[in-house]
């Protein structure tokens, strides 16, 4: 998992070192779990995860890497009301969608100038470093498949 000498630091790597920190074994296997299954997952999720390749890694050690993945901003941390906090890799602006039947949280694309129709709300003089938006609701129910007659 450590790069050779003559390999390019990862974009992790690069973006910790900016921040001052060092990249570690542990925080590149967090941070690459969160980009191969883009699913919001919570740190207990993560933990489940990772333990698989990484057996002796910890859940202080989980929680600790997705702090400093988030400080870092290579992770936005969601938070959907009481539930504990998800993780979310797309640092493109989005909003989510929170299934509160099956608790499944989606990216949902907002386009440009709706970004900025929605920045033009503020009062005059203030400006929003982030907007957050979340719709809470249920998905459609699978539709069942029409075999062709």
């Amino acid at each position: 998992m450590r790069p050779s000498l003559h390999e390019p630091p990862t974009p992790l790597a690069e973006r910790l070192a900016h921040s001052g920190l060092r990249n570690t074994p542990q925080r590149e296997l967090i941070y690459r779990a969160l980009l191969e299954k883009r699913d919001h997952p919570t740190a207990d999720e993560v933990y489940s995860r990772v333990r698989a390749e990484m057996p002796s890694i910890s859940l202080a050690t989980v929680y600790n890497c997705l702090e400093t993945l988030v400080q870092c901003d290579l992770v936005r941390q969601v938070n959907f009301e009481r539930g504990p906090a998800r993780y979310c890799p797309n640092l493109h602006p989005h909003a989510h969608f929170h299934d509160e039947k099956s608790g499944a949280t989606h990216d949902i694309e907002l386009p440009a100038d709706v970004l900025e129709r929605i920045r033009a709300l503020l009062p005059p003089g203030y400006s929003a470093r982030a907007i957050e938006i979340t719709f809470h609701g249920q998905m459609p129910a699978a539709q069942p498949t029409q075999s062709a007659a």
